[in-house]
């Protein structure tokens, strides 16, 4: 989005049990560019905590985390109006054919660990640019 010919940074949130991951994400994709600014949260009631006063947009969501699970967490966003035009992409080590086929099916995108954080940046770019 372009506001004066400035171009506005996007806020991602990255939801994952494993803190490595949400450092990953957040020292990648801004190391790598100045487009997203990252915010992480360690499981699934963090994540619905934060959206309470944060809005991103696009959320990054891990399926298998303890208490709360990716999918529980997708259903909790989707049921929330004021959250469920926030696009969500699973970025998950799920790697078999019903995570990626319901994962395909019910998120924007499916992105496998490990990744790349070039290909993490143009999958968002395209989420977004949709």
């Amino acid at each position: 989005m372009w506001v004066i010919g400035v171009k506005m940074v996007k806020k991602v949130l990255v939801v994952d049990d494993n803190p490595d991951v949400i450092f990953s994400v957040k020292n990648g994709l801004e190391e790598f560019t100045k487009d997203y600014t990252v915010v992480g949260a360690g499981s699934g009631k963090e994540c619905l905590e934060l959206l309470e006063t944060e809005a991103p947009d696009i959320i990054l969501l891990d399926i298998m985390m303890p208490e709360m699970s990716g999918w529980k967490t997708f259903d909790k966003i989707k049921e929330n109006m004021s959250w469920k035009s926030i696009p969500i992409v699973f970025l998950t080590a799920r790697t078999d054919s019903v995570a990626k086929n319901a994962g395909g099916f019910l998120g924007e995108d499916y992105i496998e660990k490990p990744f790349e954080v070039k290909n993490l940046k143009e999958r968002i770019d395209e989420v977004l640019n949709k």
